[in-house]
């Protein structure tokens, strides 16, 4: 049963695609630009865009089971999944659709609204729901490489982020029927709370560099996360922080049920980026 993996490029899609090849499953990527995708030798890659539904029937021709990103788009993806037998998808969306205080919230509601296209879809689908990527601590790379600062909103807000490496692992275990699509729907994250002025030292600590904080005032954290997305998604990550800093934020244990082992440690996340993190001409 071959296996279309969407966004394969993406920092999760491209753990999908590696693990499902190292379990051996017929597999098929997608990018944009199949010319410029640079992935393993040997894995077919096709041209897909949700939001180019005339791109979706070729790569989704023999596919029974497809992982995809919730993204804009999702109405028509459902669509030509249906046309094409697609038999399972497992799509991953946010675990802010299961937290109360989200209601409103822009990334929530995003996230709702293609959820929804999928439940009305008739398709057999899973939603994998991380709340908080290890991922988005990249935001501090630039100018923890440049100078040794972090700057963030409540640096004692505790989170607890998950390796995109579990969030894939999660996701193929769903693809390959290895887990309970009630275990896997539930809210997915790292097995433990940590500050963000605590994660900014383990990423120091990786990176063989002290790192200084810098605290952010509301108004100035919404102007710093602007940089990587629209107002109402700034808004919506500021309201997340507020929330965290208020106990908000919580610790499952969905990645141990579904993995059978505990979910990597921060400290290994800040490892594997280490570079990204590390002092200009410092690198190995």
């Amino acid at each position: 049963m071959t296996t279309l993996v969407i966004g394969a490029r993406g920092s999760v899609g491209r753990h999908v695609l590696d693990q499902l090849l190292a379990l051996g499953k017929p597999v098929r990527a997608s990018a944009r630009d199949p010319e410029t995708a640079d992935l393993p030798a040997g894995v077919p890659v096709v041209a897909a865009d949700l939001t180019r539904p005339a791109t979706l029937p070729a790569a989704l021709d023999g596919v029974r089971a497809v992982f995809v990103y919730a993204t804009a788009g999702m109405a028509d993806f459902t669509v030509a999944a249906r046309a094409a037998g697609v038999e399972h998808v497992v799509a991953l969306s946010s675990g802010s659709v299961l937290l109360p205080y989200a209601h409103g919230n822009a990334i929530a509601e995003e996230h709702r609204t293609m959820e929804r296209a999928l439940a009305a879809s008739g398709l057999r689908w899973t939603p994998i729901r991380p709340l908080v990527l290890a991922n988005n601590a990249l935001t501090w790379s630039y100018s923890i490489r440049t100078e040794g600062v972090a700057r963030m909103l409540h640096p004692e807000a505790a989170t607890a982020p998950i390796h995109e490496r579990d969030v894939a692992a999660a996701a193929v275990a769903a693809l390959t029927g290895r887990a309970e699509s009630g275990v896997v729907s539930d809210l997915l994250t790292g097995g433990e709370l940590l500050s963000q002025r605590r994660q900014a030292e383990l990423i120091g600590e990786a990176a063989g560099r002290s790192v200084r904080i810098e605290e952010l005032t509301e108004a100035r954290a919404q102007r710093e996360f602007e940089r990587f997305g629209s107002p109402a998604a700034a808004a919506s990550i500021v309201e997340f922080i507020v929330a965290a800093a208020r106990g908000g934020s919580p610790a499952t244990g969905t990645a141990r049920r579904i993995l059978g082992r505990p979910p990597l440690p921060f400290a290994r996340w800040a490892a594997d980026h280490a570079a990204t993190f590390a002092q200009p001409g410092t690198q190995g």
